[in-house]
């Protein structure tokens, strides 16, 4: 399993594209996967980890633990992306209007073990801070 962690402040150009941090880029070329992700961000994945996510809901749609809506959404949001010679990746405008990102916009690309998030700044901040509550035991 490829371990992305680390946060990354980033801009949205003009054309929907976004140049990945160079640290998580090696791991991810020459392509991956956007889909939706949880709290409204963008999951990235790289190529070898979408088989295994899409093995894994199907495997929840028949243990009951989550819908077939689900998978069908997931499934329909999910774009193949190919890394260009300046490491960019162009965000679908479908899941740039999921997570709030607007082109020419601030981003923020966080590594979440084993996959990338992309999220609007003040959307991330919100769940850092209710994930460092939680971890020094505080509540919300």
């Amino acid at each position: 399993m490829q371990v992305f962690v680390g946060k990354h402040e980033r801009q949205l150009d003009p054309k929907g594209r976004l140049a990945l941090p160079a640290t998580f880029r090696s791991r991810l070329e020459p392509r991956c996967y956007l889909l939706l992700g949880q709290d409204k961000c963008i999951a990235v994945v790289t190529a070898e980890d979408s088989a295994r996510l899409a093995e894994e809901i199907t495997a929840a749609v028949k243990s009951g633990e989550t819908t077939e809506q689900e998978r069908r959404a997931l499934a329909a949001s999910m774009v193949e992306v190919v890394i260009d010679a300046q490491g960019r990746v162009t965000i679908d405008e479908s899941l740039r209007a999921y997570a709030g990102l607007a082109v020419g916009s601030k981003v923020v690309v966080a590594g979440n073990f084993e996959r990338v998030e992309i999220w609007e700044p003040l959307r991330f901040e919100r769940q850092l801070t209710l994930g460092t509550e939680a971890i020094a035991g505080e509540e919300s």
